[in-house]
């Protein structure tokens, strides 16, 4: 028999330790190993803040087909490569986004990824459906508006409630622009009422009898420049 390490032998006993726990949810493997483990209470906050974004994402289509624009769900995303022509994914662990190669799983640099080609967004697996479904698309939105015969305004339309992205998205974003996939990218987030400056805090907003939910968008090229274009 192996003898384990002493980080590892820690590491184990947390796990099985947290698997007991009635404020952890621990998902198995097939063959009976401890998965992912999930801080229920996280969960929970993880729940609502997707219910707010879902809301905030309507609202914002909502608004765009006000202006008269045209809006439909992205399903669309920008590959990510290595020198190879590897498929590189992003994955959030131990609460930090690394970058692997989608088939063997090593580790490799941000800067060593390559932004190419527009490809169908992955499918997704809902564990409540427990079922694949349609793959989330970057942006969220394609906006279309006709400027005179013949001639339209694509956009590409990210909704973030607090209007940051991403490295990734960043980079993405510079490439749809640079590939002419769209003619702009703009960033949708919650901003102040009207009359009301954006540094204002939320206390002060509510004391004053107002509330934050007016929508701000911001053009990704003003924004951030050719900053972010490794392509």
């Amino acid at each position: 028999m192996k003898r384990v390490k002493k980080e590892n032998k820690e590491k184990i006993m947390e796990m099985i330790k947290k698997a007991g726990s009635e404020k952890y949810e621990t998902e198995w493997d097939a063959e009976g190993n401890i998965g992912v483990q999930k801080k229920k209470s996280e969960m929970k906050k993880g729940k609502l803040s997707k219910g707010r974004g879902a809301r905030f994402e309507l609202k914002v289509r909502k608004d765009l087909e006000e202006k008269g624009r045209i809006v439909d769900k992205w399903g669309n995303n920008v590959g990510m490569w290595d020198n190879k022509g590897n498929e590189v994914i992003s994955k959030n662990i131990d609460k930090k986004v690394r970058y692997l190669l989608a088939k063997t799983k090593k580790e490799i640099k941000f800067e060593d990824i390559i932004f190419d080609k527009c490809v169908i967004a992955k499918r997704k697996y809902n564990p409540f459906r427990k079922m694949l479904i349609v793959g989330t698309g970057f942006p969220d939105f394609i906006s279309i508006k006709q400027i005179h015969e013949g001639t339209y305004s694509v956009i590409g339309v990210e909704v973030k409630m607090n209007g940051i992205l991403s490295k990734i998205e960043k980079e993405k974003c510079a490439w749809y622009l640079k590939n002419k996939i769209f003619s702009q990218i703009w960033i949708a987030k919650k901003g102040a009422p009207k009359g009301v400056p954006p540094s204002t805090k939320k206390k002060d907003l509510s004391e004053g009898g107002k509330k934050r939910g007016q929508i701000e968008y911001d053009d990704f090229k003003e924004k951030y420049g050719g900053k972010h274009n490794k392509t």
